[in-house]
């Protein structure tokens, strides 16, 4: 492996989003010239504007882009980077493009490809653990993938098993299958994505433990012989096989354990010669509290920020330290775990589609405000698209306090606090998550969203005040629409719209809706900024508001200022085209504005009408599973379509015989698009 003989003063970052970004920073503030490469829909992306030097790779898809290892290579060169930073993701554990980095000179902040090849094919990875004396769960990791052979496999370890990509990561090409009948779907299904997502089918099977808790250790190691952990983190929390909250230390861990689980992620890392940053994963069956060896991620993890701030060690200078050949500033000895912290991803998606990733624009963003104790780790602004050809996460909210409820507290209060509008996000889900007495325990294990999806995802109501200050804000948006548009009129502005006199009143109703109930908001004006807000249903829910007025703080964003009966009002609303958002310390609420000239969405059962089949996301057609004139039922299989990096099948909802095939592997699809005809039988 190559490795700087100085300190390095120029770095480029073969990544994107939030990760480069994070980079970027200390890098910067470590003095060294920072080099960005982007993709033609990143040309304007944060990462882009806070490097030295940017370089564009031509191009959309990953594939021509931040997997690019030629392209990114020649950019090196042609911009005398010393190392590359490939963060997470794309090209940082790719075997190929950490040797390439060697054979031209060029340092590879990361493990050796040697590391990367023993530990990157969970098969490999699990034999040399055996060996070291690790322990290991019972499976077949063996090369040979022939579909009988692996359903005799499957026979012998026995049911639930999982099936895994040998080169997977991030919940792609795994599966969990739960009886023989279901084998041989499941095992097609991880074997396309793992094609799809690695260039390599091949998988292992291995033994299910149910609801086990998924426990990493941080460790770092040196070219001087020194490797420590920097205690462990619990990411048990999972949608889709992939982490949405993490935590460190993980609850409930004593510290005989935390000391075991801790030496033996060093054990790992010196059985393949490991240095530079990495993470070794583990299973702990809650039962008998047994650790198993899952893998090694050869790289920066996503959650590292919470493994910072209980030690205080910048993870992002110690991997460019290491990569310049110096030593590691501290010992194991030095370490000290100090207070708790909390990481929660934020993402584009709908927690009650199943987690459906989206995409869109971050027409409103407002993050709530960082400190020492708060981070918000992100690569997007107001403005910005989540794009459908990349990961749909926003941001990561860290935070850190004293002790486990205090950090916890601080979460829910900072989520509460984070403003976005114009797509879907989980904010509202993580609140749930959060406020759950028994993650507030921290009893969790990989399957306490299924455990408690019915707690978690029990849609909040609005209050009725809520409601009101909706209706109110839609109300004086309009007013202040029509005044800008008739300025020069001596009018009262309230007349220009249709209302009517009541006991000499004006009058305004204002419909909205919010899942799926609608409201009707009855504004009466009293004077000049006075205003009784009642709801048609029920007029005893008046609210009297004097001084109102809606303030204007950003594109879109708004605060609704006046005086009510029991205090100040004071509320963050965000006025779209068809929706009023209204933000609240018990989350935030979307109000859709009801018009015809709208089109109602299709429902994402996958038929939109009778003989139509529509992708209930936006993507690309990976594999088109039907041909013309087939027979098809209820169920059947479609298409598999490919969006934020994971495979969606798309099946028919009613029996018929295909007429029509709109779409061909490759092509770009957006959501509620036709797939397919469908001529009933």
């Amino acid at each position: 492996m190559t490795v700087a003989s100085c300190v390095l003063d120029s770095l480029l970052i073969a990544n994107r989003g939030e990760i480069a970004c994070r980079i970027l920073k200390t890098a910067k503030r470590m003095g060294i010239r920072v080099v960005s490469v982007y993709s033609d829909i990143d040309s304007n992306a944060l990462h882009v504007k806070m490097a030295d030097e940017a370089y564009r790779l031509e191009g959309v898809t990953s594939l021509e882009t931040y997997l690019n290892q030629r392209k990114i290579l020649d950019i090196a060169r042609q911009a005398n980077c010393q190392a590359i930073h490939p963060g997470y993701g794309f090209l940082s554990e790719n075997v190929e493009f950490a040797r390439a980095c060697e054979e031209n000179g060029v340092v590879f902040v990361g493990p050796s490809s040697e590391a990367i090849r023993a530990m990157g094919i969970k098969s490999t990875s699990k034999e040399i653990m055996l060996k070291a004396g690790v322990p290991v769960i019972p499976g077949y990791h063996g090369k040979e993938q022939d579909q009988e052979f692996l359903r005799d496999q499957a026979e012998q370890i026995g049911y639930p098993l999982m099936i895994k990509a040998v080169r997977g990561g991030g919940g792609k090409g795994m599966r969990i299958v739960s009886s023989s009948s279901a084998f041989q779907s499941q095992l097609e299904s991880a074997q396309r994505e793992s094609a799809s997502s690695f260039n390599d089918s091949q998988v292992l099977l291995e033994r299910f433990i149910p609801n086990p808790r998924h426990i990493e250790v941080q460790i770092i190691g040196d070219y001087h012989g020194n490797t420590v952990y920097l205690y462990e983190r619990d990411c048990s929390v999972q949608r889709r096989h992939q982490k949405i909250i993490e935590e460190a230390p993980a609850p409930g861990i004593s510290t005989e354990l935390r000391t075991r689980l801790g030496n033996t992620g060093v054990r790992v890392a010196r059985a393949v010669d490991y240095h530079n940053a990495g993470t070794v994963e583990f299973i702990l069956d809650r039962e008998t509290e047994e650790f198993y060896f899952m893998e090694m991620n050869t790289r920066l993890q996503v959650e590292h920020p919470v493994s910072e701030m209980i030690t205080g060690v910048d993870l992002v200078q110690w991997q460019l330290m290491v990569a310049s050949g110096q030593k590691l500033p501290l010992t194991q000895e030095d370490l000290q775990l100090k207070g708790h912290a909390f990481e929660t991803r934020i993402y584009a998606e709908n927690p009650n589609e199943n987690f459906m990733p989206g995409a869109g624009t971050l027409t409103h963003l407002r993050p709530p405000q960082p400190s020492d104790t708060i981070r918000i780790e992100t690569g997007v602004q107001e403005g910005d698209e989540v794009s459908v050809h990349y990961d749909p996460m926003i941001s990561k909210l860290v935070v850190w306090d004293e002790n486990r409820t205090l950090a916890l507290n601080k979460m829910k209060k900072a989520l509460s606090q984070y403003q976005i509008a114009g797509l879907d996000t989980n904010i509202n889900f993580l609140m749930s998550l959060c406020s759950n007495e028994h993650f507030m325990k921290g009893d969790v294990h990989t399957g306490f969203i299924e455990e408690h999806k019915d707690q978690l995802l029990n849609r909040t109501l609005p209050e009725t005040h809520t409601i009101l200050e909706a209706g109110l804000s839609l109300l004086l948006k309009q007013l202040e629409q029509c005044r800008l548009q008739n300025a020069k009129s001596h009018k009262n502005v309230f007349s220009l719209l249709t209302g009517f006199r009541l006991n000499h009143s004006l009058v305004q109703s204002v419909q909205i809706t919010h899942s799926n109930q609608d409201y009707i908001v009855r504004v009466a004006f009293i004077s000049p900024s006075s205003y009784r807000v009642f709801l048609k249903s029920d007029p005893s829910t008046c609210l009297l508001i004097k001084n109102a007025s809606l303030n204007q703080v950003s594109k879109s964003g708004y605060e609704l200022v006046g005086e009510g009966e029991t205090g100040k009002i004071k509320s963050s609303v965000v006025c779209l085209k068809d929706s009023v958002h209204v933000f609240t310390k018990n989350g935030s609420f979307q109000f859709t504005i009801p018009d015809k000239s709208y089109e109602l969405e299709p429902a994402d059962s996958g038929l939109s009408s009778v003989g139509q089949v529509v992708s209930p996301l936006p993507g690309m057609v990976d594999k088109v599973l039907v041909s013309l004139g087939q027979k098809v039922k209820t169920g059947d299989p479609i298409m598999v379509v490919i969006a934020m990096k994971m495979e969606y099948v798309i099946s028919a909802g009613t029996s018929g015989i295909i007429e029509e095939i709109f779409y061909t592997a490759g092509q770009s699809i957006r959501k509620n698009q036709n797939l397919v005809k469908i001529v009933p039988i």
